[in-house]
């Protein structure tokens, strides 16, 4: 890394951990901030070079993918699901300018065949439900996917680019985390037991606030591995790893820290087996600096909690008693929506039906927490062929193009997250739909001898 691009680094860090410091102070500025980075981002889109629109928009998605939390834990959005809406915006935008490439039909189909369960719910939803607000409830996370692939599907970007995407949904999360330390400083205050905590989240959904944390954390061990080049860098990414970590831990909820470890395996086991003999003694260095950094967070954690973190992750009450579900109800979940799959297996029960009937049964929202167990049970039949789709598309085209490093760590994060949390955020769908970029890496300069001139 070049001084000047660590100089740009450390100062876009302070600046966004200014943010959130202004947003602890006075709340209403996170709608500033919010209408801020959205015209600057759009204005890049419309009016930078040419050259540069498909980068920019990229630039734009991830920016919004990574301030989404927080700009609906403090209310700065436009609406609660603005940031989706964006990520389709803006990919659109870029369609309009740049086009996309016709090999990504299976993405249309995938789009078309979310459609019938609109159609089924329009029968299905019981007249108290507010029909347009379920369905786009349910519905904005694929279609963010969908768009968003066709986007990027064998869309060429360097490496340097796909660097920069991550720095950008990065920075509003070190916002974020710079605002959970401020509005909870002191964890042992709010401890209420082993179930997940909305106090030590910002007053916050715990499961989200972990999901976008484990996103940065798989960020900053990338930025440990491929942008530490000195000393400095090393410790401050390490220490913005432990702080965000620390704050994902102790939000109690363990979806985004089991998705955020399966990430970094992935992403640790293709760089370790693309690299050269020399650069694997470098990576097994930085490896060993990973794990003192969080083997030091887990134990402040722990102490921080009185032990009950620890019993979080054995699965265990506050009195050390074991728990009898280790899904915290997910699993109870997952099988109303087999049932529900069972009930129509070939249209499904349609868009939103699921929690529809939570409610009448129950009388509890409950969204779905399993994408798998909604498509299933909402889409039917055609729920298996959109999965299959989602699942396969981006393995043929692995096949013949193997170059993006982040292959494996993006579809991972994708899948683990949709099956702990849903498609509740942005997040998933955008980073599923990078799996698809075509990568291309700068050539080294050859530097070849001058040939002395002959002086006879």
């Amino acid at each position: 890394m070049q001084p000047n691009s660590q100089s740009k680094y450390i100062t876009q860090i302070l600046i966004h951990m200014g943010m959130g410091v202004l947003v602890f102070l006075f709340e209403p500025i996170s709608k500033v901030y919010f209408i801020g980075a959205l015209c600057y981002l759009t204005w890049q889109i419309i009016m930078g070079p040419k050259k540069d629109t498909t980068v920019n928009v990229f630039l734009a998605c991830s920016y919004f993918v990574g301030a989404e939390v927080f700009f609906r834990m403090t209310k700065g959005g436009l609406s609660y699901e603005a940031s989706k809406y964006l990520v389709i915006v803006f990919t659109v935008m870029g369609m309009f300018y740049k086009g996309i490439s016709g090999k990504g039909y299976p993405y249309f189909m995938y789009l078309i065949l979310l459609v019938p369960a609109i159609v089924v719910a329009s029968i299905t939803l019981t007249f108290n439900a507010n029909f347009r607000t379920n369905v786009a409830f349910v519905l904005s996370g694929p279609v963010c996917l969908g768009i968003a692939a066709l986007f990027c599907y064998d869309r060429k970007v360097s490496h340097k680019q796909i660097l920069d995407m991550l720095l950008y949904m990065l920075l509003p999360l070190v916002t974020t985390t710079t605002y959970l330390f401020l509005y909870n400083p002191s964890i042992k205050d709010t401890l209420s037991g082993t179930a997940s905590n909305a106090a030590s989240s910002g007053g916050f959904g715990p499961n989200q606030v972990a999901t976008v944390l484990g996103l940065g954390m798989s960020i900053l061990v990338v930025r440990l591995f491929l942008q530490s080049p000195n000393l400095l860098l090393k410790f401050l990414n390490i220490g913005l790893l432990s702080a965000m970590s620390f704050r994902a831990i102790v939000t109690f909820s363990r979806g985004g820290i089991f998705a955020a470890i399966i990430v970094v395996g992935a992403f640790l086991w293709t760089l370790f087996f693309r690299s050269s003999l020399k650069q694997k003694n470098q990576i097994l260095g930085s490896f060993v600096l990973l794990v003192v950094g969080i083997g030091i967070t887990w134990m402040i954690s722990s102490v921080q909690t009185y032990g009950l973190i620890d019993k979080r992750y054995a699965n265990q009450d506050a009195l050390g008693r074991e728990k009898g579900d280790i899904s915290t109800g997910r699993l109870d979940l997952f099988m109303e929506e087999v049932d529900g799959f069972l009930e129509s297996p070939f249209l499904g029960i349609g868009a939103s039906r699921t929690k529809n009937k939570r409610v009448e049964e129950s009388g509890h929202h409950l969204p779905s927490h399993n994408e798998v167990g909604r498509l299933l049970a909402e889409h039917g039949f055609l729920g298996i062929i959109i999965l299959m789709i989602l699942s396969f598309t981006p393995l043929a085209y692995r096949g013949k193009n193997s170059r993006n490093l982040f292959f494996w760590a993006f579809l991972c994060f994708w899948f683990a997250t949709i099956n702990h949390s849903g498609m509740r955020i942005a997040a998933p769908s955008f980073i599923y739909a990078l799996s698809l970029l075509n990568v291309t890496y700068e050539k080294r300069p050859l530097h070849r001898k001058q040939l002395k001139q002959s002086t006879y």
